[in-house]
């Protein structure tokens, strides 16, 4: 994060209002009078844009603008917070009066002057995409993502397209006395097909995105979406009923990391297991996963859609083992988390908007690859199930029980695959699918850039990832 950084989100954010750095601390000091430990202020800016294709005709478009400020009060274990979308001195002392009845009065909490403090270099670019094209650019993007799609196979008779892009400034003001700064673009396009043939019809759908313009959306990378969402729609055209019962799966590389994401890796998030409600509560340095799977989150790789240089509390994101080896190494942690935990700070606190309290969350979950070749690991499979792709899922956090449907699978007999297969459910528990796994590809990939989580009403964008995984003895949904 760079002065400019702060220089434009105090610009943006603060100055227009005839607010500044004082009077933060003035609303500081309102809050702490009162017997409160920590409080934060979160400053929000976004811009965001989307466009819809459907029929060969830009239906349906959207642009808002949404700003606003955040209050949050911390003491002890409660949390006070409120919120204003009207950025202005009178708005923040209310909100501020609002907070700090979370505490008793007397004695003042500590409070420092606020100071920008060193930041971690920049992960993204602070640009806006919305104007890295024209808006008739844009229609012309995804009219092209029709073309390709339809030119791929005659069988194509729908496509559906859209393009999205957010410009979001923030700033962050503690307490503690750290002031900081992100500017965060993110776009995204995706396609849906519908194919058709012999009166069944069947779909697909690709897409992906990051912290970049849209000038990311090349030629190729839109004709490599629609030849996997096509793809997709064909391969299920053919498919007969998934065959039910336990089985051994193996999953694909990349996407399928979102059964990683929601089975095992909510699991780990600091909040379920300080309240106990996680299936990891109080499991750290037991085994939890067979030998060789290490799992991390890691919100500092460049770009990527769920990466951040500063989260929603104004810390660095880090790189954090959750599972090594096998072993349980550590949760996701939020400050307010950690603290009360007695455990170090990852952060994880992200939130998705200035009306919305920080959690724990997740920002590229994903593991490691080992050392087998996917071949050997597919050819290792008497029989079995090939999940290449998957739709939607459910998972319970308290006992880690979830169910995935698989929107891409193939059958496997013998060490070959025999044919696609659709309806195909998988049914298990996180914890225990993770010691069932049996082989480890040496080819893990990250998503496309398509994730979203939702966690307490909160969605925030995220990436998953994995190698090629053999899972032995897990149960099959289907519809033989």
């Amino acid at each position: 994060m760079t002065s400019s950084s702060l220089s434009v989100a105090e610009a943006t954010l603060l100055t227009p209002y005839a607010l500044d750095q004082g009077a933060l601390e003035r609303t500081f000091g309102q809050i702490m009078t009162h017997q409160v430990d920590y409080a934060d202020l979160y400053f929000q800016y976004c811009r965001a844009e989307g466009w819809n294709l459907e029929e060969g005709v830009v239906k349906s478009g959207s642009f808002h603008i949404e700003q606003g400020v955040g209050v949050r009060a911390i003491s002890g274990e409660k949390t006070a917070f409120a919120y204003s979308d009207d950025i202005q001195w009178s708005s923040l002392q209310q909100a501020a009066w609002a907070t700090r009845a979370i505490a008793r009065s007397g004695q003042e909490g500590r409070q420092s002057l606020l100071g920008s403090v060193p930041q971690p270099k920049p992960l993204y670019l602070a640009r806006d995409p919305l104007n890295t094209l024209e808006d008739s650019s844009k229609v012309r993007l995804l009219e092209q993502l029709e073309h390709y799609a339809r030119a791929l196979d005659s069988r194509i008779t729908q496509v559906m397209a859209s393009l999205a892009g957010e410009y979001e400034i923030v700033l962050v003001a503690r307490s503690d006395g750290r002031l900081s700064a992100d500017i965060r673009p993110l776009v995204r396009v995706s396609v849906q097909v519908i194919a058709e043939q012999n009166g069944v019809r069947e779909q697909g759908s690709s897409g992906g995105g990051g912290r970049f313009g849209y000038d990311y959306f090349t030629e190729a990378v839109l004709q490599e979406y629609a030849h996997q969402a096509v793809h997709q729609a064909l391969t299920n055209l053919e498919a007969k009923p998934a065959p039910a019962g336990p089985m051994t799966v193996v999953l694909g590389s990349g996407w399928p990391g979102i059964l990683l994401h929601e089975a095992i890796g909510h699991g780990l998030e600091g909040d379920f297991n300080r309240k106990g409600s996680s299936a990891f509560a109080g499991r750290l340095g037991e085994r939890v996963a067979a030998a060789g799977v290490t799992v991390l989150d890691d919100g500092t790789i460049p770009d990527r859609r769920g990466s951040l240089t500063l989260d929603d509390e104004g810390n660095p994101t880090q790189r954090t083992v959750l599972i090594e080896d096998g072993i349980l190494k550590g949760y996701l942690q939020d400050s307010l988390n950690a603290r009360l935990m007695g455990m170090q700070l990852t952060g994880n606190g992200r939130r998705e908007s200035f009306a919305h309290i920080p959690l724990p969350r997740m920002t590229n979950t994903y593991m490691l690859a080992g050392n087998r070749d996917p071949q050997e690991i597919l050819a290792s499979v008497e029989h079995g199930i090939y999940a290449l792709n998957f739709g939607g899922g459910q998972v319970d956090i308290t006992s880690g029980k979830f169910v995935f449907s698989a929107a891409e699978a193939w059958l496997i007999e013998k060490g070959k695959l025999v044919c696609p297969v659709k309806g195909a459910t998988l049914v298990g528990n996180g914890p225990d699918v993770l010691t069932r796994v049996s082989m480890i590809g040496n080819d893990m990939k990250l998503d496309s850039g398509v994730g979203t989580c939702g966690k307490e009403g909160q969605s925030v964008p995220v990436g998953v990832g994995q190698p090629t995984l053999r899972i032995d003895g897990l149960t099959v949904g289907g519809t033989a």
